[in-house]
């Protein structure tokens, strides 16, 4: 590892997802092969194997930093500890499962290089033609109307893994269990800038999702309250007078 931090710092929470990860890492490392970048990937408790796999590539990659959760700790948890653990001045996000293709990073990041966006705090990625079961894409659908209509976010997927954003946003940030699917409204809450960008979408090669539609309904509906509890308890955003809002 140099000494210099890299410009971009991807975090990769991951669980039971050792049939896919090794290739996604070497996508993630093509993706942002002209960038100085890190990839750390914080195994989530996994049983499957996925460590020891990620101990030996990581070992010839001084790019590559493995973290380990012995107990899964949930995605967002797995995330901040990611987060916190960066170097890099920039956070990218995406899923360990491998749906989420890394050739679209550059999309994430091209609003950022862009002069006068010193206030864009998010550019979050929104799935198109996603390659999920016709059920998990109705309960998708059905659950971000109800996100978008309490937390006004104007984002239509604010599930999607693939997220690019400002470390120092990030951590301005209140944290709660699966803050993930909320990224967007309380990055608006604390005034910085919100973008969103189309991006593709595949599906699994191996492994199995850890959540129903019933799953994600029980444990997102209190986080979901909460979250709009949240934004009408805040002051002034801290960065009012240069935040643009959501573009």
């Amino acid at each position: 590892m140099t000494s210099m931090p890299p410009e971009i710092s991807v975090v990769i929470p991951a669980r039971d997802e050792v049939t896919a990860i090794i290739g996604l890492i070497e996508e993630v490392a093509a993706a942002l092969h002209d960038r100085s970048f890190e990839i750390i990937v914080v195994d989530d408790g996994s049983e499957d194997g996925t460590p020891d796999v990620l101990a030996s590539f990581s070992s010839k990659h001084d790019w590559l930093t493995p973290l380990r959760n012995e107990k899964s700790a949930g995605q967002s948890s797995a995330i901040r500890r990611g987060v916190r653990h960066s170097r890099g001045a920039l956070i990218v996000t995406l899923d360990g499962d491998g749906q989420n293709p890394p050739d679209q990073i550059p999309l994430l990041l091209a609003p950022f290089d862009k002069p006068g966006t010193e206030s864009l705090g998010l550019v979050q990625g929104q799935r198109a033609g996603r390659k999920d079961t016709f059920a998990k894409r109705q309960g998708s659908r059905i659950a971000n109307v109800i996100r978008s209509s309490l937390l006004h976010d104007g984002v239509r997927d604010s599930g999607c893994g693939l997220k690019a954003f400002r470390r120092e946003a990030y951590f301005e940030l209140p944290f709660f269990d699966h803050i993930h699917r909320f990224m967007p409204a309380m990055m608006l809450r604390e005034g910085w800038g919100v973008e969103t960008v189309s991006v593709t979408h595949r599906g699994r090669e191996g492994g199995r999702s850890k959540y129903n539609n019933l799953g994600r309904a029980l444990v997102g509906i209190p986080d979901l309250l909460g979250a709009a509890w949240l934004i009408r308890r805040a002051g002034p955003p801290r960065h009012a007078k240069r935040a643009g809002g959501k573009k």
